[in-house]
């Protein structure tokens, strides 16, 4: 929304002009609003909370952050509480109440309605990350032996609080998921026509268990995609559906997760400008501590060939880059495997010919790399940038083609080790992969020089 909006909405709030203000925030979307709602200072959030209507208030209280919804939770009354519960689709309830102290839980259990309150503390009881954690109850739910013209008449009388009502789910006298039918079917048969007859069944039947992991939900979804997916138990009775909207807060939420594995940070629940410096440090430190420890073996490696470093000039100076190289050319390897396992797209079944594609594209790149650095440092001699003879120009491109070589099938092989170990392949990326090529490209580099350098 465009930020002169906001400041007109904030001088309304300002001259205490609250009737044209609501106003102004009814026609708005919810995000907006929500947007709106973090420029605010905690006393004008109640006050602008209090002034929309409740169907739109328990919207924007949906899309608020935690640290707002937690201001206005306790700034609000016991009865404002009740009501806003029962306006809030249930996952959303559920997903604020995981986010907040056990005293907020408390009062909102304590404030909810019987029915209510047991729905809330059995979505509580599944697994964190669970598909049965971040479903929905609100699903349009059609037994089989009715007609299309009944069908739709309940559609039409409980549709208003379904969270979608594009795909109904069938079910049989004992709650059995046993098929799917979409709106536009219901539409375009006859009144007549049994929903046994339409429904879509058997192998066409997609559904997810409540002990599935969010990620795997989401691969459902991405795979066939489906707007929502029902959720079944254990004896395969409907319990739920998740909608595409939560899973694609599921797909941010693992993409962050993943590159911070990549970046090696210790994942965090709270975002970057809410986190404290003392806990971002606490998040960094291992990691770097690990990779400095790793480092270790490079030195040692140096340290080992330093008199045949000292009999030729030129060695120092190409350690850096091909230190680099050969890092990057790892992580381009590494970074396709990772994306590649994430999306399904490749298989610990296509270990070899994974292997075997890369062995390939090493030996390209290593052979262009290779003689375009003795074009250089040919160049670089010629105008007096550079030291060293032809036989420590033969070493230095010797060493970076196996060095990218290397690189290309250690980027790709880690990633699917971590998979085969049941680890997250984005472990494998990044400065874990840098320093493990790190050392090798030295330890090759450096026998080389010692080998074919007579000192």
């Amino acid at each position: 929304m465009d930020e002169r909006n906001f400041e007109i909405l904030l001088d309304l709030l300002k001259q205490g002009k609250f009737g044209t203000l609501k106003t102004e925030l009814s026609e708005l979307n919810e995000v907006d609003i929500a947007e709106f709602f973090s420029l605010l200072e905690p006393k004008q959030q109640l006050l602008v909370f209090r002034i929309l209507p409740k169907d739109i208030s328990a919207e924007v209280f949906a899309y608020l952050e935690p640290d707002d919804q937690m201001n206005i939770v306790n700034s609000i009354t016991d009865r404002e509480l009740r009501e806003l519960v029962d306006e809030l689709f249930l996952d959303d309830t559920v997903d604020f109440l995981e986010e907040v102290p056990a005293n907020v839980v408390t009062r909102v259990l304590k404030t909810a309605d019987k029915e209510t309150r047991q729905l809330i503390n059995r979505f509580l009881s599944y697994p964190e990350n669970s598909a049965g954690s971040m479903m929905t109850i609100e699903m349009v739910q059609l037994h089989d032996n009715l007609t299309v013209a009944q069908a739709i008449e309940t559609i039409r009388r409980t549709g208003i609080d379904k969270e979608t009502i594009y795909t109904c789910y069938c079910i049989d006298k004992a709650r059995h998921l046993i098929g799917t039918i979409d709106l536009s079917e219901l539409i375009f048969n006859e009144d007549a026509t049994l929903l046994s007859e339409i429904m879509e069944e058997d192998a066409s039947l997609i559904s997810v268990n409540t002990q599935d992991d969010q990620e795997y939900v989401a691969d459902i979804v991405r795979k066939y995609d489906l707007l929502s997916v029902p959720v079944t138990d254990n004896e395969n009775r409907l319990v739920g559906i998740i909608t595409v909207d939560d899973v694609l807060d599921i797909i941010d939420e693992e993409n962050t997760e993943d590159f911070e594995k990549m970046a090696k940070v210790m994942h965090s629940d709270e975002p970057y400008l809410k986190s404290s410096v003392f806990k971002l440090a606490k998040n960094r430190i291992p990691w770097l501590l690990l990779l400095m420890v790793g480092a270790t073996f490079t030195g040692k490696i140096i340290e080992g060939f330093e008199n045949t470093l000292a009999a030729f000039s030129g060695l120092v100076a190409a350690i850096p880059m091909l230190m680099d190289t050969g890092g990057n050319a790892g992580n381009q390897a590494s970074t396709l495997a990772i994306r590649g396992l994430a999306t399904g797209e490749i298989e610990l079944k296509d270990f070899f010919k994974i292997l075997f594609k890369e062995f390939r594209i090493g030996l390209i790149c290593a052979s262009v790399l290779a003689v375009c650095n003795f074009v250089r440092l040919f160049l670089l001699q010629f105008v007096g940038w550079s030291s060293g003879g032809l036989d420590v120009f033969m070493v230095i491109c010797a060493a970076m083609f196996c060095a990218v070589l290397i690189a290309k099938i250690i980027g790709c092989t880690l990633p699917l080790a971590a998979r085969a170990l049941k680890l997250d392949p984005a472990l494998m990326a990044g400065s874990l992969i840098t320093t493990a090529v790190d050392a090798i490209a030295l330890l090759i580099y450096l026998g080389l020089a010692k080998t074919f350098l007579s000192v």
